[in-house]
Parts: C-alpha cells; structure tokens; sequence
C-alpha cells in the first residue's frame, strides 16, 4: 500500500470512519481553500502541484509532507509513521 493510503487509513481507523470519509473531508477543506474570497489563500492553495483543477487528497499530502520536510519540520510527521 502506498504511504498516503496507509496514512489515510489511519486517520480512518483513529476517527472511527472509513478512508472514503476521510478523503471526504480533505478533498472539502481543499475545496474551501481552493475557492477561498481570500485571494492569499487560494494563492497558498494554488501552489499544490496538482495532474487536475484541483489537487487531490494524495497530492495535497505529497506535498504538505514535502513542505514540512523543507522546512525542517519533519518532527510534525513523527505523528503518523511511514509517512516518509
């Protein structure tokens, strides 16, 4: 399985809903971000490489785990293991 998949599964599991929810509820807030009347916003919510019009739950985390990452915040992902 691939790391956003297991990821995914665990918030699942942690919440008490299924994966399909989950990426429900991320796929909404990148909705909201996305649309944002906050112009600086939607242009932080832009900057998410994305193959569609909107990026998807699994490219959002790619590249929050990246961020993080080059930020020199990897200590924020030690909350979920195997992320990266």
């Amino acid at each position: 399985m691939d790391k956003a998949g297991t990821l995914f599964e665990r918030l699942a599991r942690d919440r008490d809903i299924t994966v399909e929810e989950v990426r429900q509820i991320i796929s909404k807030r990148i909705g909201e971000g996305w649309n944002s009347p906050d112009p600086e916003r939607r242009q932080q919510w832009r900057k998410i490489p994305c193959v569609g019009e909107i990026p998807t739950p699994e490219e959002w985390l790619k590249y929050a785990v990246e961020f993080l990452i080059a930020e020199g915040r990897e200590d924020l992902l030690r909350w979920y293991p195997n992320v990266y």
